[in-house]
Formats: structure tokens, C-alpha cells, sequence
């Protein structure tokens, strides 16, 4: 009998190893970069039907010289893979991303990850204080999963650590002012046999004032994070995403033209008998 894998657990993977891991910064180059663009927009266009956005002027609004952190929920492998997308493709920067255990992929380092040791809180603080730094050049743009942890998808309620907030508050302290944008991310099946990739960019979030009550302000931004990803559910449950932008969108298959065209030939009524 196959014993099946425990799939989510509250303690992060880097304390589970309980192994010492030098931080890495990342590392990128143009090269690289080009490389991975390519790479990681293939792999969508290979496992996924259509890539779907909205909201993006959120950003464009508060200014693309002002520190911008991207928050999101941590539900599977290819969030990742999303984020990158969305810097590269829609924003047009580099991403900074934390990644546990970047050790066993340290080539992630070269499309702008860098890791993050959660074995203890001097370890961790490393990567709070390296994301700090790489905020403030606007040529980045940071990316946080502030759950710490990967979690089921549609997990409720959203609870932070405080890492984000300590980002936050330090970047304002050294560059005066950061946007953060809440950003619902999710994978669903809609009219096609392969599933889609469905983003939604929640409202900025302006913060020009560092004295702040970090637990506060953490709450204040699991409730920015609900609030989209819960106007999310609601337009996919009731299939109201006629106005999200399309970043690529897959031709059909034979055998679904096929279905389109046997859909649109008008067959004669049936007599009474």
C-alpha cells in the first residue's frame, strides 16, 4: 500500500533540515536573465492554457521610481514561476525572490533569487536586511510570500510573519516611502481542458511613515491580501474575467476546433412525431 506524503507542514523547510546554509545573494546578468525569461515563459506556455492579469495600474499609479514590494499567498511550485512573469513581462524589472533552500538550486541565483535560512532569527534577519537594500533600486522589484510557508490553495484566514512589515518599515527608514500591492494568484480550470493562471492586482498600499506597530500593520496587510484574493473568487466563481488582460493565450487543438465548429453548424428542429 503507498503511503501518501504529508503535503503541507507548519514548519518551514530550512528548520525541518536543521542545516547550516551560508546566505547567498543573487546574481544576475544579462545573459542570464534572457535565459530566464525564456525558460520560465515557456514553461507556462507549456503546462497552462492562458496567462490572465488585472489591475497592473495599481502600480503604474503610485510611480515606477518609488520601492515596490509584490505580496502574494504561497500555494504551489509555480508561484514562482508566476512572479517572475509578472516582473519581467508585465513590469519590465528584475526580481528579487526568497527561496528557501536555494543551496539545492543555486542556478535560481541568476534570475534573482536569494535565500532565506529560517533555522533561526539571526540566519533569517540576513535576507531581511539584503531585501532592504535591493528594494531601494527601482530597477527590482521585490516579491515576498509573507505566510513564511507554502499553504493549501484558498487558505483562510491569511497569517503573516512579521518579515514583511520589518521590510516595509526599514525601506521607508532608508528610502522614505514603498508601495506594496496585495496580488491574488491563482490556477484554475475555466472553458479549456488545460488550466489557466489567473492575477489580480490588488490596491497599493502607500507607506511614507516607519514608527508603526509592526503586529498592526501585519494585520492591516493580511486584510489588504483577503480583500483581492476574495474579489478574485468572486469574478471566477461567477466567470467575470472579460476585463483581465491577456499576457498569452494558447491556439486551440484540433479536436477543440473541431468542437467549435460542430458548435456553430445550426442543425434542422426535430419534427413531432
Amino acid at each position: 500500500m503507498t503511503v501518501e506524503e504529508k503535503l503541507y507542514s507548519d514548519i518551514p523547510p530550512t528548520k525541518l533540515r536543521n542545516k547550516e546554509e551560508k546566505f547567498k545573494p543573487a546574481k544576475t546578468s544579462k545573459f542570464w536573465l534572457w535565459v530566464a525569461s525564456l525558460f520560465f515563459f515557456n514553461m507556462l506556455q507549456n503546462r497552462f492554457y492562458a496567462f490572465r492579469y488585472q489591475g497592473e495600474e495599481n502600480y503604474y499609479n503610485g510611480g515606477e521610481n518609488i520601492p515596490t514590494i509584490l505580496f502574494a499567498p504561497h500555494c504551489n511550485w509555480w508561484d514562482g514561476i508566476v512572479f517572475y512573469n509578472i516582473t519581467h513581462r508585465i513590469f519590465h524589472k528584475e526580481i528579487r525572490l526568497m527561496v528557501e533552500e536555494l543551496n539545492r538550486f543555486p542556478l535560481l541565483r541568476r534570475g534573482g533569487a536569494y535565500s532565506v535560512n529560517k533555522k533561526s532569527p539571526q540566519s533569517a534577519m540576513k535576507a531581511l536586511q539584503y531585501s532592504v537594500d535591493v528594494v531601494g533600486d527601482t530597477r527590482n522589484m521585490l516579491c515576498i510570500f509573507p505566510q513564511g510557508i507554502i499553504r493549501p490553495p484558498h487558505f483562510r484566514p491569511f497569517e503573516f510573519q512579521t518579515g514583511l512589515t520589518y521590510i516595509a518599515q526599514n525601506a521607508v527608514k532608508k528610502y522614505g516611502r514603498i508601495n506594496l500591492i496585495p496580488v491574488a494568484i491563482d490556477y484554475c480550470f475555466l472553458r479549456d481542458n488545460r488550466p489557466e493562471v489567473i492575477v489580480k492586482f490588488g490596491k497599493r498600499i502607500e507607506l511614507n511613515d516607519s514608527k508603526i506597530d509592526r503586529k498592526e500593520y501585519t494585520h492591516l496587510l493580511e486584510q489588504a491580501l483577503t480583500k483581492v484574493c476574495d474579489e478574485q473568487d468572486y469574478e471566477i466563481s461567477n466567470g467575470e474575467i472579460s476585463d483581465y488582460k491577456i499576457l498569452f493565450k494558447q491556439h486551440l487543438k484540433w479536436y477543440r476546433r473541431i468542437e467549435q465548429r460542430l458548435k456553430s453548424i445550426d442543425l434542422p428542429p426535430v419534427s413531432g412525431v
